[in-house]
């Protein structure tokens, strides 16, 4: 939502709220780094386990994965914690999961 000391947002208004707020004021550009920001909201997801709170981190890119091997790896650490990751690919890159290296098709995705 762009408000680095509280960055929920409050359901589906919210969140589409946060997006267009972040149309006018983000330029995507390369490298495409998600690890940090997996760990990041995983951090977060990892103070409350008691299933009061719910995480879902929406990424939305323009380009391919930079840090393959740092986000899975921060994606199969956060994957027993109380959060979701959606990536939306946007623009004119390639978004193929396969090529990413996210399609997990076959059961959890490992490194």
């Amino acid at each position: 939502n762009g408000d680095a000391s509280n960055p929920a947002c409050r359901g589906i208004a919210g969140v589409l709220e946060a997006y267009q707020r972040s149309l006018r004021r983000v330029q995507l550009y390369g490298p495409t780094n998600f690890a940090p920001v997996v760990n990041h909201v995983a951090r977060s997801a990892a103070t409350v386990l008691d299933g009061s709170q719910y995480f879902v981190l929406l990424i939305i890119t323009d380009g391919v994965i930079s840090d393959m091997a740092q986000t899975k790896e921060a994606i199969v650490n956060a994957a027993k914690l109380p959060m979701s990751i959606i990536i939306v690919g946007v623009g004119q890159a390639e978004f193929d999961g396969k090529i990413w290296g996210l399609g997990g098709t076959r059961g959890r995705l490992g490194g």
